[in-house]
C-alpha cells in the first residue's frame, strides 16, 4: 500500500467573510481573529489530518480555503 501524502492549507484571506465555520469544523487547524475572519497562515499537515483540512475547505461557504496535495 503506497504511503498517503500531506496536504497543504492555503487561505485566501480576500475571499472570507468571517462565518467561522471552518473554526467550527475544525478548531486544531483554523485559526481566527476577533471578528471571525481566517488568520491561518499556510499550513503544511501530515496525511492523518487531511481528511479534518478537506472539511473545513468544503464548509466555507466563500471557497477561501484550498487544500493542495504535499509531496507529488
Amino acid at each position: 500500500m503506497a504511503e498517503q501524502n500531506g496536504v497543504k492549507v492555503v487561505v485566501d484571506r480576500d475571499k472570507c467573510m468571517g462565518h467561522a465555520i471552518c473554526a467550527q469544523v475544525a478548531p486544531d487547524l483554523m485559526d481566527l481573529d476577533d471578528l471571525g475572519y481566517n488568520i491561518t497562515e499556510d499550513l503544511e499537515l501530515p496525511a492523518d489530518q487531511a481528511v479534518q483540512a478537506h472539511r473545513a475547505a468544503d464548509s466555507c461557504p466563500e471557497g477561501a480555503i484550498r487544500i493542495l496535495q504535499v509531496g507529488e
